[in-house]
């Protein structure tokens, strides 16, 4: 939610006793970024935020003064994952550290930066009839949004609800997983947002009604905390030596290039079993008309050079004006001439080594996964990589290794817009969605037997 958020305007409440449950999925880090604001006036308000390094921090404000100020030592940096924040206030505990607990996949922190506790039985500056309440930014002139992924979204006014309630640990493997709550008292200001109604956000589930406007562009995705989707990351570079990242937005679904050089980033999930298929449009024409690409790389296989200059070693990719593939050995193919707003399509087998490009629907030599509509000169393919059934990956060790996808980007201007199943270019719908997706929405079908990026698939099929 880049630039959207949602509010209500509060009850009165229980201002001493309460409970917030966040699942999150953070696209941006190193940015203060905000979960919960309660603003009363600009002397009292009550908030829990990421700081600007990436710790989590509650904050109540009275007269202007700081009376309950909690950050944890704990960073949170990772953009792959949900986390499952739950924070408990209950300043009627006689025990001055038992006032505010915060719990991290069912795990409780007791590790902090700062731990300033008020005094016993104090009044947060929520819950409060002239408050408003707002999720993902601050207040109506629009700051510290939350950048990222939001899913059961959860107040309980009047009670400290378990991490039990919002979550469980998974018997086989152990993860925190979500759950669904279940017999909780709400309270008045108590809702759950859910984000099920995709033409109603702010939709409350709790019962009582207690429905937020959505500020902004906020949209549904079908990324949640019981099956992650693949994303870029904006912590992972260096795809071609660079010593600086490419920009994530949108989710970090976009990337865009940021200056006179080649900047990379990785996909945040990688893979070294099954078939996968992804999309991505690519927007606007580059300062100097050098382009950008997207494709699949290992950083795993790397030769002393390599890791030298911090390039990988294996890498392939089809690439905006002229497309063509290419890998790091120098074979490459060329495909024909591409426009902007192109939608590009890659399938790999990772099972048999073997990669594929397609532009708006059409595979480029594909043997078999589409028509055959190119055939590569023997002069620019090594004869060891087999004429129309696609690109081996890695045929001198003959295998493939862990790859993942990847963004190239040269200049500013433009921009490269990953599918991986979400159903968006960017914040722009997909025209109409293929067949073959199992759940995922692509702009054109799937090839048979391939899978969107997301836990439940690799889980299935990787």
């Amino acid at each position: 939610m880049a630039n959207s958020g949602l509010s209500r305007t509060a009850v009165d409440g229980n201002r001493q006793t309460f409970t917030h449950s966040f699942w999150v999925k953070r696209s941006k880090v190193g940015a203060e970024s905000c979960l919960f604001y309660s603003r009363i006036n600009s002397n009292n308000h009550f908030l829990i935020r990421f700081t600007g390094s990436d710790q989590l921090e509650l904050v109540n404000r009275v007269s202007g003064s700081n009376d309950y100020f909690v950050t944890t030592n704990r960073k949170f940096r990772d953009t792959s994952a949900w986390y499952n924040i739950l924070v408990q206030v209950d300043t009627t505990q006689g025990t001055s550290g038992d006032r505010i607990k915060f719990y991290v996949n069912g795990v409780q922190e007791t590790s902090f930066a700062t731990q300033t506790i008020g005094s016993q039985s104090a009044n947060m500056s929520t819950n409060y009839n002239t408050a408003t309440l707002y999720f993902g930014q601050e207040y109506t002139s629009g700051s510290n949004f939350f950048e990222g992924y939001m899913s059961h979204v959860a107040l309980v006014d009047g009670a400290v609800s378990a991490p039990t309630v919002f979550g469980e640990t998974d018997s086989t493997s152990g993860i925190w997983k979500f759950k669904q709550p279940s017999g909780v008292t709400w309270g008045n200001n108590g809702v759950h947002l859910k984000f099920e109604n995709s033409g109603n956000l702010g939709l409350d589930s709790s019962g009582n009604s207690n429905t937020f406007t959505v500020n902004g562009n906020g949209r549904q995705a079908v990324d949640t905390p019981s099956n992650v989707y693949a994303t870029m990351n904006p912590l992972n570079f260096g795809l071609v030596g660079t010593t600086s990242n490419a920009a994530a937005s949108n989710g970090n679904l976009t990337v865009t290039g940021t200056g006179a050089a080649w900047k990379g980033m990785y996909g945040a999930f990688g893979v070294d079993t099954g078939k996968w298929y992804y999309e991505t449009k690519m927007n606007g024409t580059p300062s100097g008309s050098l382009g950008y690409a997207m494709g699949w790389v290992d950083p795993g296989f790397n030769t002393d050079d390599d890791i030298n200059s911090g390039t990988p070693s294996h890498k392939f990719y089809a690439r905006q004006g002229t497309l063509f593939y290419a890998n790091n050995n120098g074979t490459s193919g060329y495909f024909g001439d591409t426009s902007d707003g192109d939608i590009y399509m890659t399938a790999i087998d990772l099972d048999n080594n073997k990669i594929w490009f397609g532009v708006n629907g059409t595979w480029q030599n594909s043997g078999g996964s589409g028509s055959n509509t190119t055939t590569y000169s023997s002069t620019t393919l090594n004869p060891s990589y087999p004429d129309a059934t696609g690109v081996v990956l890695d045929s001198g060790q003959n295998k493939a290794g862990v790859y993942a996808p990847c963004a190239f980007c040269y200049g500013t201007g433009a921009s490269i817009n990953f599918n991986f199943g979400n159903g968006y270019f960017g914040t722009t719908a997909i025209t109409s969605a293929g067949s073959n997706g199992n759940g995922s929405l692509f702009e054109y079908d799937v090839p048979s037997g391939y899978y969107a990026l997301n836990t439940k698939n690799i889980n299935t099929y990787g």
